[in-house]
């Protein structure tokens, strides 16, 4: 069964190589917006098996969407991993406070990016 994956980043850069390691490298199926706000109604709309959100977009920012989605009982049970371009471990304590199961830095690597999404998420292979 192929798995799905939303991610939510506002750079097009960002979308565009993410998408396509997830999809070629790891063979999940990828929805990609570029908002919190469009995260959410794709989200709502068909529910994906884990989130990839990026930390600082315009708008609706990714912890405020991470709020937004566990304030939605339908939505709350997706597990998310945040992206940022922020490596101090500072950050990630405290996005994972706010209940991601994970933290991933940008920039990373395309043929490791889905091996570290499914090890935050607990998938077998």
């Amino acid at each position: 069964m192929t798995r799905r994956l939303l991610l939510v980043d506002d750079d097009d850069g960002v979308r565009l190589v993410a998408r396509a390691s997830l999809e070629r490298v790891g063979g999940w199926t990828v929805t990609a917006v570029r908002s919190g706000a469009d995260a959410i109604e794709s989200a709502a709309a068909s529910p994906p098996d884990a989130i990839l959100l990026d930390v600082m977009m315009p708008g609706l920012d990714g912890p405020n969407t991470l709020a937004e989605l566990q304030g939605r009982a339908e939505l709350a049970h997706i597990p998310v991993i945040f992206l940022t371009a922020k490596a101090r471990s500072a950050q990630h304590d405290s996005l994972l406070r706010l209940g991601a199961i994970g933290v991933l830095v940008k920039p990373f690597d395309p043929m490791q990016l889905s091996n570290q999404v499914v090890a935050l998420l607990g998938f077998g292979p």
